[in-house]
């Protein structure tokens, strides 16, 4: 299925969207058609990754990188996106060098082989994606027993509601993973 909107040349974008489409593009060998998609409103395509980039680079929190990408492919999952399912599983797999453990957590999450900790961030993140109106503090204690504090509960939470918006996007606007996506993290990479 064709995406419903197409997508700009990168040399019509404005100079900051295009450095830096141009430096993901050098550094993972392609571009990323979510780079793509948004670039067609510059102003969201700015505000959409400048808040993607303060979740998903940040360095404080006990998150992990390989954890805050089994957020998004979970919850990605459970929304039927398939565009990050796919792009948010290949990082998964490069960060945590574990194969199978992006498909495991996109199918179903609760006989992934994940740690408890991490199951019980994953059980947290779906309660607020479907049913956030439900979170009571039974939810953060559980989440405190686990080594997470109030600022890492943060985190899960906007991570869940960030690709929540993210997923619905990428599915009404029919887009669709780069190929390349598909055997990231599967293979090894051919040596120099």
């Amino acid at each position: 299925m064709p995406a419903r909107y197409p997508f700009p040349a990168v040399t019509d974008l404005p100079e900051d969207i295009r450095a830096r489409i141009l430096e993901v593009q050098e550094k993972a060998g392609f571009i990323p058609h979510v780079f793509l998609a948004f670039a067609r409103r510059p102003a969201e395509w700015r505000a959409f990754f400048a808040y993607h980039d303060a979740l998903m680079l940040k360095e404080e929190g006990s998150l992990t990188k390989g954890e805050r990408e089994m957020i998004v492919t979970a919850t990605s999952a459970a929304n039927q996106c398939l565009y990050c399912v796919v792009a948010h599983g290949a990082l998964l797999r490069i960060y945590e060098k574990k194969p199978l453990l992006a498909d495991q957590v996109a199918v179903n999450y609760r006989k992934a082989d994940i740690s408890p900790r991490e199951r019980a961030m994953l059980d947290f993140a779906m309660k607020v994606g479907a049913r956030s109106h439900e979170i009571e503090d039974a939810d953060f204690t559980a989440l405190h027993l686990h080594g997470f504090d109030d600022e890492d509960i943060w985190d899960i939470a906007a991570i869940t509601a960030f690709f929540g918006l993210s997923n619905r996007m990428a599915s009404f606007a029919g887009m669709q993973p780069n190929p390349e996506f598909f055997l990231l993290g599967r293979v090894p990479k051919a040596s120099a």
